[in-house]
């Protein structure tokens, strides 16, 4: 992708692939899911649910799988707030720009 992906979009992003899994998804997912969207790399999503484990966003749990564990992630009800706030901020963000390379006026 030519335009770079700040913290508060990949954030948004990661929020809306955990919330598609009401049960919660791991980090392998996560990041094949993130890269529908974007590129990305495990090295680099993996702090990004780090801080947002940190900020209450999401929960942690580890299940058993072939005989070792896998960290799950789920969305908090915190997460579903703010997921919802980054919606919002996206669809008037994204109307403008797509305004602008429309050539029409901005109110």
């Amino acid at each position: 992708m030519v335009f770079n992906t700040g913290a508060a979009l990949l954030d948004a992003i990661v929020l809306a692939v955990v919330a598609k899994e009401e049960e919660g998804t791991y980090g392998y997912r996560i990041t094949q899911d993130v890269r529908k969207a974007i590129d990305i790399s495990e090295s680099t999503l993996y702090p990004v649910l780090r801080r947002l484990q940190k900020d209450r966003y999401l929960a942690v749990y580890d299940l058993e799988c072939g005989g070792r564990n896998r960290r799950y992630y789920k969305l908090t009800d915190a997460g579903a707030v703010k997921l919802e706030d980054y919606k919002r901020e996206w669809a008037d963000y994204s109307k403008k720009i797509s305004s602008l390379f429309s050539g029409e006026e901005l109110e």
